[in-house]
Parts: C-alpha cells; structure tokens; sequence
C-alpha cells in the first residue's frame, strides 16, 4: 500500500511485526506551523527559544501540530501561547524542512504572514523572551539555522542585511 506518510494504517494492511520489541520509532516527519508576525513598524516577532532544539536562538514562534489540527491552527495556537497574542493568518510564506531532535526525524514547518488582532507580546511556555526585530536586527541576532535565508526567500525580509 502506498501512503503519503499522514495516512492511517487501514484494514488489510500488515499487522504488527511479530519480531518487534515494542518499542516504537518516532514519526520521520513532524508537521510543525510558525508565525511570521508584523507589528506596525514592519518588524518581526521573534522569540527566544528555551528549549531544544535550538536553546538560546532567536526563531519565529511556533511548533508542532497537535493531531487533527491544521497548520494555521496550529500556528495561531503556538503564538498564543509562546507570545500572548491574538493573531490572523494572512497566507502560507512557505515551508522549511529542517532536522528533528530524535535521530532519522525532520521538522516540516509551514510558515504563514501573520497580523496582530490583539495583545502585547509577552514570553510564554518554550520562550524565554520575545522581541520585534527590523531587518538590520535580524543580521546581529542569533537566529536558528537557516531562518534569515528562508525570510528573504519568502520575501519577509527584502535582503539579506549583511549583504554589501
């Protein structure tokens, strides 16, 4: 049977393995959604990350995605929650792969332009702060392994700051 790797095991399919050990083997790929919000000034919500992976890095807040929850959903979760604020998701920005903390695991993370509807940025669970950012900013800051690239890839940010 072939399978986009979301689906469900359904009837018909092999059972369980009669060698396994029981234990099991994280999914090689976990949906995970972020935000890239904007505040009047064009800046970019940043937070801080406190956990792995990436401890100490500023990235957009976000996460993974709970079962049966969308992408968007997702997202808006994960800002209220890491950030305090209400958001809209305007439209999808794009889509980093990047490696996952279990061996053989990837993070797919959807990223969406968001706006503010309401609240102050304030640090959640897994943020240990939260800044806005302008572009000149972005290149001084710390920031998880490929975010700049991808903000200018997705046109978030108009060029790479360090650029001559």
């Amino acid at each position: 049977m072939e399978t986009d790797g979301t689906s469900p095991v359904g009837p018909g399919d092999a059972g369980p393995d009669p060698n396994s050990t029981g234990t099991t083997t994280p999914d090689p790929v976990v949906r995970c959604a972020g935000g890239i919000v904007r505040d009047d000034l064009g800046r970019i919500l940043l937070v801080r990350r406190a956990n792995e992976p990436g401890r100490g890095l500023w990235s957009l807040p976000g996460g993974r995605c709970e079962p049966g929850e969308s992408a968007r959903e997702a997202c808006i979760r994960e800002v209220r929650e890491e950030c305090g604020l209400e958001i809209a998701v305007e439209r999808l920005a794009g889509t980093a792969v990047r490696p996952g903390a279990a061996e053989g695991t990837q993070y797919e993370i959807a990223d969406f332009f968001c706006s503010v509807v309401r609240g102050t940025a304030t640090a959640g669970d897994d943020a240990d702060a939260v800044r806005w950012a302008d572009a000149a900013a972005l290149g001084r800051l710390s920031l998880t392994d490929g975010l700049l690239e991808a903000l200018v890839s997705w046109g978030a940010v108009a060029a790479r700051p360090d650029a001559p």
